[in-house]
């Protein structure tokens, strides 16, 4: 699947950063790159009324092993719920994905040096960077865990974010069935070959 599907309806920043990893995909010799264009990135909303949870298959991802450079870049309408009218009113109504086709992370894995991709074993370490959702940047600091086993690479995190820091609007007759805070997880697995 494509990284880019249509640079005419994206704003300069996503095109900027579609380009970046499309750049990082290509290049070789110039820096060691670890990439996957199948990383794996889920929200959970629990509250009273009801939970949801929507699953995405569809993350870009670049690390720089040299210099912790650390990017990710989501398709929002590759979000996939349990129910069909969910996912509906998720793209249409809340995240307005005909508008923010995407959302992404750039930023370093502040401590990366610490992880030695020699040598099994699991590494915490600190993203320091700027998320961008639903055209909002906000910047953020989040713990993760690199893990190296055998030619793997992975990246696991888990953190919470608020739809609102995103401008993301949630209508009063939905209020409740929204939490104010959903848990994110992230899971990126590359090959180090």
């Amino acid at each position: 699947m494509p990284l880019i599907t249509n640079l005419n309806t994206m704003n300069m920043k996503t095109r900027i950063l579609s380009l970046a990893f499309m750049t990082a995909f290509a290049v070789s010799g110039y820096g060691q790159k670890l990439a996957t264009r199948n990383g794996y990135v889920k929200f959970f909303s629990k509250t009273p009324v009801e939970n949801i949870e929507a699953e995405n298959n569809q993350v870009s991802s670049v690390i720089d092993t040299e210099s912790g450079d650390f990017a990710f870049l989501v398709q929002i309408k590759a979000f996939r719920f349990e129910k069909a009218l969910m996912q509906e009113h998720f793209n249409e109504n809340y995240m307005e994905s005909g508008k923010f086709p995407q959302a992404s992370f750039q930023g370093s894995i502040d401590n990366f040096s610490s992880v030695n991709l020699k040598k099994e074993g699991e590494y915490p370490v600190t993203l320091k960077g700027t998320m961008n959702i639903h055209g909002q940047e906000q910047k953020i600091v989040e713990e993760a865990v690199v893990v190296v086993k055998g030619e793997k690479v992975s990246l696991n995190s888990k953190f919470k974010i608020s739809p609102k820091d995103y401008g993301v609007k949630i209508p009063a007759a939905k209020k409740d069935n929204i939490a104010d805070v959903l848990d994110v997880t992230v899971k990126m697995d590359y090959d180090k070959k």
